[in-house]
């Protein structure tokens, strides 16, 4: 078995910013889902909601390079979904979206775990990626 991990902090007034003011930022970072799910949002948390979707695809990237770079895959923001999970009392759930990496992930037998937390200035996020070998 092999373990990677990777984890970001992001301020939460940058995604703010980023979001407010730069023009396609949010298509070009968050699925059509998330943009609905965290948009209904009215108060201040939205914005760290963001900032921690943002975190975690950044985590993941960073558990996930090693093994992309090997299997010459590429990863990019919109190729996942973070999602909370009621089953899981709202813990949120990587769905990767990119058939490659998908399918990399079903060849390596890759499970995926992650965490958000934050705060009113800061989220951060951590992803650990296990690939089980046969």
């Amino acid at each position: 078995m092999k373990i990677y991990c990777g984890t970001d902090i992001i301020e939460v007034s940058r995604i703010e910013d980023a979001v407010e003011n730069t023009k396609g930022f949010k298509e070009n970072i968050y699925t059509k889902n998330e943009i609905h799910n965290i948009d209904k949002i009215r108060s201040k948390i939205k914005y760290q909601r963001y900032a921690g979707r943002f975190a975690v695809k950044e985590a993941l990237y960073k558990a996930m390079s090693k093994i992309l770079i090997e299997n010459n895959v590429n990863m990019d923001f919109l190729d996942v979904e973070i999602i909370n999970e009621e089953e899981l009392k709202n813990r949120p759930v990587v769905i990767i979206l990119n058939e490659n990496v998908k399918q990399l992930c079903e060849k390596l037998n890759i499970e995926i775990d992650v965490s958000i937390s934050h705060i009113n200035e800061n989220a951060i996020a951590m992803a650990v990626v296990k690939q089980n070998e046969e």
